[in-house]
Formats: C-alpha cells, sequence, structure tokens
C-alpha cells in the first residue's frame, strides 16, 4: 500500500453548508429542519467540512463507525445540510404504514436481504432509474473492529457506473468530512488503497474498534 498523502484530511477543508450543494444533489427540501439541525450540530460542537460535488448519484461511505453514538452527531449534519442519503432496510418493516411513511422520510430504501444474489444487483437498478440517489454505506459491517471492509459498496459503484464519496466522523477535530471522489475503475486492488488513504489521521470514538485498513494506513505512514 502506497503512504497516503496527509493533504485529504489533515489540511484545514472549508466549512460546507447547504447553500454549497449542487442543484443536482438530493436533497430532502426541507426548510425548519435544517436551522434546527445546524443549531444542534453548532451546540455540539462538531462541524460539516469538505466538498459535495454537483453530481446526482454516489455510493456515500460512512466511516469509521465504531459507535451508537455516531449518528448523534452524522444525523443532524444531513439534516442541516438538506441533503438526502438514502440507507438499506429490510423489506419487512415496511409493512406497517405509518412506520413505513416514517423510514420513506428518513431515506430508507426497502430491499430483501434473505435473497442474497438480488441485493447487489437490486441496488445497483436503484441507480439504473436515473433518479438523484446518494446511498449510504458502512463497509466495515460492523461497530468493532474487523480485519478486512465489505467490498459490496465498490462493486455496487462500478455496476451502476457512480463514483464514490467517502465520509469520515473524526471526534479528534469534531468535523463531519466529506472527501475526493473515486471513481471506481475495475481494478479492485488498485481502488481500494486510494479510499483508504483519505482517511489517514481520523479518529474515531473508539480507537481500539479502528478497522485494520485504516490502522494500517496509519502505521504506514508513520
Amino acid at each position: 500500500m502506497p503512504i497516503p498523502s496527509k493533504l485529504s484530511t489533515l489540511s484545514k477543508l472549508p466549512k460546507l453548508t447547504r447553500k454549497d450543494l449542487g442543484r443536482l444533489v438530493p436533497r430532502r427540501g426541507g426548510k425548519i429542519t435544517p436551522v434546527i439541525a445546524a443549531y444542534l450540530l453548532k451546540v455540539a460542537g462538531w462541524r460539516t467540512v469538505g466538498h459535495i460535488p454537483d453530481i446526482p448519484q454516489a455510493v456515500v461511505l460512512a466511516l469509521p463507525h465504531t459507535s451508537n453514538v455516531d449518528g448523534i452527531y452524522a444525523i443532524p449534519s444531513l439534516f442541516a445540510l438538506d441533503l438526502k442519503i438514502s440507507i438499506m432496510g429490510k423489506h419487512t418493516l415496511f409493512k406497517v404504514p405509518i412506520l413505513a411513511q416514517l423510514l420513506h422520510w428518513i431515506g430508507v430504501i426497502p430491499i430483501d436481504r434473505d435473497n442474497k444474489g438480488s441485493v447487489l444487483q437490486s441496488s445497483i437498478d436503484k441507480f439504473k432509474t436515473g433518479k438523484p440517489l446518494f446511498l449510504g454505506l458502512s463497509p466495515e459491517g460492523t461497530r468493532e473492529y474487523t480485519e478486512s471492509w465489505k467490498t459490496g459498496f465498490y462493486y455496487l459503484a462500478l455496476g451502476a457506473n457512480v463514483p464514490i464519496l467517502p465520509v469520515a466522523l473524526d471526534y479528534k477535530t469534531k468535523e463531519i468530512r466529506f472527501l475526493s471522489l473515486i471513481h471506481p475503475t475495475g481494478d479492485i486492488e488498485a481502488d481500494l488503497p486510494k479510499i483508504y488513504a483519505q482517511y489517514y489521521g481520523v479518529v474515531p470514538r473508539h480507537p481500539e474498534r479502528l478497522s485494520q485498513p485504516l490502522q494500517d494506513v496509519n502505521n504506514t505512514a508513520h
């Protein structure tokens, strides 16, 4: 793995607000919610930085994810930006009408996880509709330590022909950091290190749970 550059993670990235989002980026369309969320985020001492390209579709990576507390900062940041990032949820949850309405509002997409062979293809098909879609995934697959990432996100982006947008949650700087786009080439062995490198120096809530690929990035840089 090449020694990562410090530019992405350690340089001062510009503050990111909802006014910075382009017209193609999926929006929630809220008016009051962004104001309240931005206030809560400020009170908590967190801020959103980086850049979101003006594109309608992307696979968004949320890393590192080592605690349930992560959502307390991540979710308000999305509402403050009025940014709509969808996630996948079990289709059975949508059987209750009231719950289904709430899940749709949050941005949950129903998917049949029991039919493993169709999960990837059905996710690709969501992008193929051409509708604006930022689909959020956590490649670590767990809040505990893991030796490797699940690579489904990569093949999803490759199959749907959409870029990968890495996002970092850094407890050291109290930043939700939108990093540089990665366009999958089909050579996963070459592309993954480019993603790993962008997380150099990022500190999760529980550093001992940091996934091995991100530990390796920091160790190699040292």
